[in-house]
């Protein structure tokens, strides 16, 4: 009798506890998850006005089937311009990719190592941020250097700074995160640098080297360095809730690339065809990871590879708000695309 009454007890108690659980979940999350997976993906996409985005794209390509589009909302809610699969988008941290296998390639090469210090590449900054001689090239490209990241910085995206000199200045004599190689935090500051090495060692502006030996010999054409190498009217347009303003045009050092160039390339760097050999796809692995994800003001990037299903899957979605559930969101939008595509 004790052993019936304890386990009603015990699954009264679970049932408060889920109650109370359920309190204190934003209620526009459970809004999202719980309605039951479309049988199409389109059908899922159409709900991206439900999430509170102006405008989705989501490209999907599995391996021996054509690749496909899907869009909802608009590229420009303004002049209510439809949602355009082939338009440009900002992909924001993502590039992190591109400029992770340009380190590898010059690893490679011979023109970088791994092992060297942040001091030994750039010795003006040795007495400038904390542990300097300590902090090698891997460990930037890992996240593991105990760098501020400037992007964290009171009020950055409020009014950020558009030069690398400005952006590095916000981090400069601050104290490290924590020691060289003691632990993981993300660090924008981390591929700043990396990529003032990588000008300094190639003796010239380096998203040249990631067009000649990354994006010629994928042929993605679509793939740019930023903003002002565009038209503009390519550009799909980026909003923050609340602020009524069009953000695509302003200048944040992102790369721009379509959805499909996108997928290509996370196809290629997957498959191993970006890579010119064993040695340097070795290399790669080593370093960094094989998706990424990517967020600035107005621009929700979702880039990864399903090996599963063997399928490349983007997510672009062109409203954001730092404050609220719209990371969130466009990860349950995300996953329950994949849902859908796993279902057939």
């Amino acid at each position: 009798m004790k052993k019936k009454k304890s386990k009603r007890i015990i699954q009264a108690l679970l049932l408060l506890g889920t109650i109370i659980s359920l309190y204190f979940v934003p209620w526009p999350i459970l809004k999202a998850w719980l309605p039951p997976i479309p049988d199409t993906v389109q059908e899922q996409v159409d709900k991206s006005g439900d999430y509170g985005f102006d405008g989705i794209i989501v490209y999907v390509d599995t391996a021996g089937e054509a690749p496909e589009w899907f869009t909802s909302g608009y590229k420009d809610r303004e002049s209510k311009t439809p949602a355009d699969p082939n338009a440009l988008f900002k992909i924001a941290s993502v590039d992190k990719l591109y400029n992770a296998l340009a380190v590898a390639k010059m690893v490679r090469s011979g023109k970088l190592s791994l092992d060297k210090s942040l001091a030994a590449y750039l010795p003006e900054l040795e007495n400038r941020i904390e542990y300097a001689d300590q902090i090698s090239l891997r460990m930037m490209v890992q996240h593991r250097s105990g760098i501020p990241n400037f992007t964290d910085t009171f009020n950055y995206w409020a009014e950020p700074k558009e030069s690398d000199d400005e952006k590095l200045a916000l981090i400069l004599d601050q104290p490290a995160r924590f020691q060289p190689d003691q632990d993981y935090e993300y660090s924008n500051t981390n591929y700043l640098l990396l990529g003032r090495i990588m000008d300094r060692e190639l003796g010239y502006d380096r998203f040249q080297f990631v067009q000649e030996e990354i994006l010629d010999p994928l042929e993605l054409n679509r793939t740019f360095g930023s903003i002002h190498e565009v038209n503009i009217e390519d550009v799909m347009s980026g909003y923050y809730v609340g602020y009524d303003q069009d953000l695509k045009t302003d200048y944040n050092a992102s790369m721009m690339a379509t959805a499909e160039d996108l997928g290509k390339f996370i196809r290629a760097l997957n498959d191993g065809s970006a890579f010119i050999d064993k040695a340097e796809q070795d290399i790669y692995s080593s370093i960094y990871r094989y998706g990424h994800t990517g967020l600035i003001p107005g621009y929700q990037t979702i880039a990864r590879y399903h090996s599963d299903m063997d399928a490349v899957v983007i997510q672009f979605t062109n409203t954001v708000d730092f404050e609220g559930y719209n990371w969130s969101l466009s990860e349950i939008m995300y996953k329950r695309i994949l849902k859908v595509l796993r279902k057939h």
